[in-house]
């Protein structure tokens, strides 16, 4: 392993863990809430390979209590959900009451990913664009807070980011045959991520960008986010919105 590699890997910026552990006992605080009211929370971390979505989600969760918070990361579907409604088993997924659930790419496969690597068929994409919309407005509507992150990096990044992963031991098996074409797709992932957001944020339930300087910076913007959307017991003073220019919302139909 390149000495670099691992200086990168393990480099930890003061600042940031300053910030971090601010923002984690204030996810405690948000936890003990949403469980105390029996509240139902569905985060979606969505984004191209290697924009940071699965470390995002670990330092959401690094010190939650487990017994009511759970992380989503679905495989590909076993012969059965092939032949099931395609949302069927991400229902089953979804939070009960006091839950909050992380899902590290979520039903919003069929929109992106899928097309552009040849796993779903023009019918099955355009029934999901058709169906997506009325099912999350299902959701919002039984209660269920939904949040849809989209974090977002450039070319360049992903390209060190991907070769950052297969140069480090530790984090080697994050990639993926999609990671490996991420960047001789990179138009067509474009293409379509464009067409996702245009068609799928809603006023109801519209996307959020995550665009911070760094992952580190995408990870506290995204807490501040979810913090600031409820007033929990003994919520920091100190505690700050996340930035606007760094998190914002993709426009509604």
């Amino acid at each position: 392993m390149k000495k670099q590699a691992i200086d990168a890997f393990y480099q930890v910026n003061p600042k940031y863990i300053e910030q971090l552990h601010f923002l984690q006992v204030e996810l405690l605080k948000l936890q003990k809430h949403v469980s105390d009211e029996k509240l139902r929370l569905a985060i979606l971390f969505e984004g191209r390979d290697a924009a940071g979505k699965g470390s995002a989600i670990a330092r959401f969760t690094q010190f939650l209590n487990p017994s009511s918070y759970r992380v989503v990361a679905l495989g590909k579907p076993t012969k059965k959900e092939k032949g099931q409604w395609y949302f069927q088993r991400y229902i089953k997924r979804l939070p009960d009451a006091g839950q909050m659930v992380f899902f590290d790419r979520s039903w919003y496969n069929r929109a992106v990913v899928e097309p552009v690597m040849g796993f779903c068929t023009p019918e099955q994409y355009d029934l999901f664009i058709k169906q997506v919309n009325p099912f999350e407005e299902m959701l919002t509507e039984d209660g269920i807070s939904l949040v849809k992150f989209w974090f977002s990096i450039n070319m360049d990044d992903q390209k060190a980011r991907i070769q950052q992963r297969l140069d480090t031991p530790l984090i080697r098996w994050k990639v993926s045959p999609v990671d490996l074409a991420a960047q001789d797709k990179w138009h067509d992932f474009t293409t379509y991520k464009e067409k996702m957001l245009l068609q799928t944020s809603t006023a109801h339930c519209p996307w959020r960008i995550v665009k911070g300087s760094s992952r580190e910076d995408s990870r506290i913007q995204a807490m501040r986010f979810i913090l600031s959307l409820v007033d929990y017991k003994d919520k920091d003073p100190d505690l700050k919105p996340a930035d606007p220019g760094k998190v914002f919302k993709h426009p509604s139909k």
